[in-house]
């Protein structure tokens, strides 16, 4: 009985070039993105900090489900845990796209 090969099977593509290219066709958000690739929104955070640091990286600020507040001034990749104006939790989270 022979065992299996223990070398990974090769990828066309990294994981920081499959989101940059699923971005590329559309702006998503960290859940989206965890979703369509199949890992966790954690890993999908720690990438996008890394190509945000590259410049090419567009965020779309999270906003107050209850107020409305934008945070607009926010450079974080993660979603704010709550409004500093009304103070609630009901965050949407922000959005993410490739700039040229």
């Amino acid at each position: 009985m022979s065992k299996p090969d223990p070398t990974p099977t090769p990828r066309s593509e990294t994981v920081r070039q499959e989101l940059l290219a699923l971005l590329d066709r559309g702006e998503l958000s960290a859940g989206e993105l965890s979703r369509l690739m199949g890992r966790s929104e954690k890993e999908i955070l720690d990438h996008l900090a890394h190509i945000q640091k590259s410049g090419r990286l567009r965020i779309e600020p999270a906003r107050c489900r209850q107020c409305g507040f934008v945070f607009k001034d926010r450079a974080r990749v993660r979603k704010p845990s709550r409004c500093p104006q009304c103070k609630s939790t009901h965050i949407e989270a922000p959005a993410f796209r490739v700039t040229s």
